[in-house]
């Protein structure tokens, strides 16, 4: 940050928790902005961090999902993904803005654990693509962005009670048709495939 960026930023008067769980802190803000004028009500919102997998097979394919998503009602495919748990170095039960953000640590044991529960498949061969804010406009909530290659077929699906999903073995082509046809609906697991051509992991 330079000193120009301080003529920039908001700063926050009044917060009030609209919201805050388990599963999220919702507030309502009041912030001053740089010319000395108020705006409110502000939405944002803390929810779990999140891990993400562009994983590929022994065979070459690419190792998706294929869930409902109740934001869009509809079904989508995806890569394998799934949040990091914060309670165990919380100190309180529920969200808050600072104890979702993960180490990269706590985020790639996530990512092991969410693809072999989610697909039955491990790997020997990771690679951290990206950290980035999942949706820096209202939310400060992370996605660390991993690879995994020559993947091996394990285990059985362990799937939490709320989870139903199918695994789908794709092509790249197959992968970048779905892609351009509309049915990878979450922008940031498209964005993790053309990081992984990116880095050409």
């Amino acid at each position: 940050m330079t000193a120009k960026d301080d003529n920039l930023r908001w700063k926050l008067k009044k917060e009030e928790h609209v919201i805050q769980d388990e599963w999220i802190d919702f507030r309502k803000n009041t912030y001053e902005l740089p010319n000395g004028d108020e705006i409110g009500p502000v939405y944002n919102f803390s929810k779990h961090s999140f891990s993400l997998i562009v994983a590929k097979d022994d065979n070459g394919k690419f190792i998706c999902v294929r869930q409902y998503r109740h934001g869009i009602d509809d079904i989508a495919t995806e890569f394998p993904a799934g949040g990091i748990e914060y309670k165990e170095k919380s100190d309180v039960p529920y969200i808050t803005r600072d104890n979702i953000i993960a180490t990269e640590e706590d985020a790639f044991a996530a990512a092991k654990r969410e693809l072999i529960e989610e697909t039955g498949y491990v790997s020997d061969n990771w690679t951290h693509l990206m950290t980035i804010p999942s949706n820096a406009t209202i939310s400060n909530s992370n996605v660390h962005i991993y690879s995994a290659t020559g993947c091996k077929h394990v285990a059985a699906q362990e799937l939490d009670e709320s989870e139903f999903l199918s695994v789908e073995l794709l092509d790249e082509e197959e992968l970048v048709r779905r892609i351009n046809g509309g049915d990878f609906k979450q922008a940031l697991h498209v964005l993790a495939y053309y990081l992984f051509k990116q880095k050409d992991v």
